[in-house]
């Protein structure tokens, strides 16, 4: 496949999980990456995991100037991108009456704030006809406890894609959401407290998928990796899911 050969590709949040297998595959397909992550020791960590042509870049994607740095970057060495996968994200449980402001304000920062200003500060870099690759979750339409903040914030990722893929059509740039269901990533188990609660966790969530397991990372790389070539070229303003049929059925 020649879809991404020769084209530049940034993700941040490109570390683990969905980030890195979509990394990998990009790379895989000859595209120059960029990928961003909070901690040098991850980072390294995924670089070595990745064959190909990749340039890490240590950058918090709430914090406008780590985002200025990672961009300046890529126009030193680029110019231009061709796909952005504004994957970066996080959150944790916290019922209504346990939601403290620094738990409001940390999970907006990065879910929300950080998606707004990694696309708005990659304007100036997108290609005419570039793909931007917005990462929301079914947590945005279902209610399930103790998450609504989390979920709040998907939901506001849902409505970028919206407005985005409006507001930048004259330019022919795509801007979709995907919504990845249970995925078992390091995420995951960051939710719980210690690996007995991870394991009951992870076999919770699988048990409310149809497909009866959970996703894989490479299986929502799949998709990021449709969204960012030309085959996806009538899709904007969409969010897809990949739940294994959690929200469908």
């Amino acid at each position: 496949m020649d879809d991404f050969k020769g084209k530049t590709v940034v993700i941040t949040g490109g570390t683990s999980g969905i980030g890195l297998a979509a990394a990998r595959r990009f790379a895989a397909e000859q595209a120059r990456v960029y990928i961003t992550g909070r901690r040098a020791d991850a980072l390294d960590n995924a670089l070595a995991q990745i064959d190909g042509t990749v340039t890490g870049v240590r950058a918090d994607s709430s914090n406008l100037a780590d985002l200025d740095r990672l961009y300046e970057t890529v126009r030193r060495e680029e110019d231009h991108v061709d796909v952005l996968f504004a994957n970066a994200g996080g959150g944790g449980f916290a019922a209504l009456d346990q939601v403290t402001e620094e738990h409001f304000d940390e999970t907006f920062d990065i879910n929300v704030k950080g998606t707004l200003f990694t696309v708005q500060k990659a304007l100036p870099l997108l290609r005419d006809g570039a793909s931007v690759i917005l990462t929301a979750s079914t947590a945005a339409t279902v209610g399930t406890e103790a998450f609504s903040v989390y979920g709040a914030s998907k939901a506001a990722i849902r409505s970028f894609a919206r407005t985005w893929a409006n507001e930048l059509r004259s330019r022919r740039i795509r801007v979709n959401a995907i919504s990845p269901g249970p995925i078992d990533t390091p995420g995951i188990e960051g939710l719980a407290a210690n690996d007995d609660e991870a394991r009951a966790l992870k076999a919770a969530l699988a048990a409310g998928v149809p497909l009866g397991r959970m996703g894989l990372p490479d299986e929502v790389a799949d998709l990021v990796l449709f969204l960012g070539s030309d085959r996806s070229s009538f899709i904007t303003g969409s969010e897809l899911f990949v739940d294994g049929g959690q929200n469908q059925v």
